[in-house]
C-alpha cells in the first residue's frame, strides 16, 4: 500500500505555527454499527487534504469528530497540543473560533440577508464596531467574488452563489483551518468548479489548513495536496493525487472507475417440475 506524505508548495512554505490535526485509533458506532474503525490519521498544517470515499463510509463523522461536535468511543482527537475530544463545550467554544466549517447544504440563516449571514459569527464572537466589522463582511464577500450580493437574501441566490457566500461566512472569524463537507454537491460542473478554486485560492492566500471530504473524483484531483481514501470506515490508501491514480489497490479501482462491489447472483430455487433444457 503506497503512502506518501505532503510535498511541500515551493510558492508557499508550510507555517510552522499552524497546529497539526492528529487522529490517534479513532473508532465511533451508530446502532452498534461501525462507522469509523480505528484510524489514524495526521492533517499536515498549510496543505489541502482531500478524504475521498463513496457515501456512508464515515467522512463526515470524521469531520465531526475533529471539532467536537462528536466524541469518539475509542480514541483521540488533537489539534495541536490540545485533546479535543475531553474538552468541555465552553472550552470548544474557543477551539471552534479557530475553524471554518463549510456545510453540505450550506446552512445559511433563510430569514436574513447575506450582510447579516455573514456577520453572524463576528457578532457572536467579536467586539468589532459596527464599522469594522462591515469592512471585514465587504472583504470576505470580495474575496468570493459576490460583494454585489450584500444586501440580498439567500432565496434570490442560486445554490452555488449560496455555497459561496457560506464559504464566506465560514473564514470571516479568519480561521487557521477550514473543513469543507461535500462543498460541491447538488453544483453542475461549472459551478463545483468555482468552489473549487476559490478552495484552493482561499488556502493559499490565508495560509489555512483545508480538509475537505467528497466523493467527487474530479473535486479531489483539482484541489488536493494529499488524498486519504476512505472506504467502510478505515483509510485503505492515502498518497499523492498521483499515487491515488495509479494504485492497484482493488478498492482504490473500484472507486476510480465507478465499479460496484461483485454481488453474488440471486439464488434461484431449482423447479423440480421445470423441464431440463
Amino acid at each position: 500500500m503506497a503512502t506518501t506524505e505532503v510535498v511541500q508548495s515551493e510558492s508557499k512554505p508550510v507555517d510552522q505555527q499552524l497546529p497539526t490535526i492528529r487522529l490517534i485509533n479513532l473508532s465511533r458506532s451508530f446502532d452498534h454499527k461501525p462507522v469509523l474503525r480505528n484510524i489514524s490519521l495526521d492533517f499536515l498544517p498549510g496543505k489541502t487534504t482531500v478524504v475521498l470515499g463513496p457515501s456512508g463510509c464515515g467522512k463526515s463523522v470524521m469531520l465531526k469528530h475533529i471539532i467536537g461536535l462528536l466524541k469518539p468511543e475509542e480514541g483521540e482527537v488533537w489539534f495541536g497540543d490540545t485533546q479535543i475530544d475531553v474538552l468541555t463545550e465552553s472550552q470548544l467554544g474557543k477551539i471552534r473560533q479557530r475553524f471554518g466549517f463549510l456545510f453540505q447544504h450550506g446552512a445559511l440563516f433563510d430569514s436574513m440577508s447575506v450582510r447579516e449571514n455573514v456577520s453572524f459569527p463576528l457578532t457572536e464572537h467579536t467586539k468589532l464596531t459596527r464599522r469594522q466589522q462591515e469592512q471585514r463582511i465587504r472583504q470576505v464577500l470580495e474575496m468570493v467574488g459576490l460583494a454585489d450580493t450584500i444586501d440580498k437574501m439567500p432565496a434570490e441566490l442560486s445554490g452555488g452563489q449560496q455555497k459561496r457566500i457560506a464559504l464566506a461566512r465560514s473564514i470571516v472569524l479568519e480561521p487557521q483551518v477550514v473543513l469543507y463537507d461535500e462543498p460541491t454537491t447538488g453544483l453542475d460542473p461549472i459551478r463545483a468548479n468555482v468552489i473549487n478554486k476559490l478552495i484552493i485560492k482561499l488556502q493559499h492566500e490565508l495560509n489555512i489548513t483545508s480538509i475537505v471530504v467528497t466523493h467527487d473524483l474530479g473535486s479531489a484531483y483539482q484541489i488536493a495536496d494529499h488524498i486519504v481514501m476512505l472506504h467502510e470506515g478505515t483509510v485503505v490508501m492515502q498518497g499523492t493525487p498521483e499515487d491515488i491514480r495509479k494504485s492497484d489497490h482493488p478498492v482504490v479501482q473500484r472507486f476510480l472507475q465507478g465499479t460496484p462491489p461483485t454481488l453474488s447472483p440471486p439464488h434461484v430455487p431449482h423447479n423440480q417440475n421445470q423441464p431440463a433444457e
